[in-house]
């Protein structure tokens, strides 16, 4: 599952409108809408902690489980 989508599971199953978290994270709403439509996918880590913080999760909760997956290569 992509960030986008999960962001938006956890915030409907929070019962909160995206201007309400946007809100609370401090965040333009308009950002947070294309986050989870998956338009934006470069999203700082700053902002990430700020949603995790409004919907009550890690940050880890919020990522692409493929990003999970990958492993990481490291420079030899």
């Amino acid at each position: 599952m992509k960030t986008g989508e999960k962001i938006k599971g956890l915030r409907q199953a929070a019962g909160l409108a995206q201007v309400q978290v946007a809100e609370k994270a401090g965040i333009d709403q308009g950002g947070l809408s294309k986050i989870e439509r998956g338009q934006t996918t470069n999203v700082s880590l700053q902002m990430l902690r700020r949603i995790a913080r409004v919907l009550g999760c890690c940050v880890a909760d919020l990522l692409d489980d493929e990003d999970m997956k990958s492993p990481r290569k490291t420079a030899a």
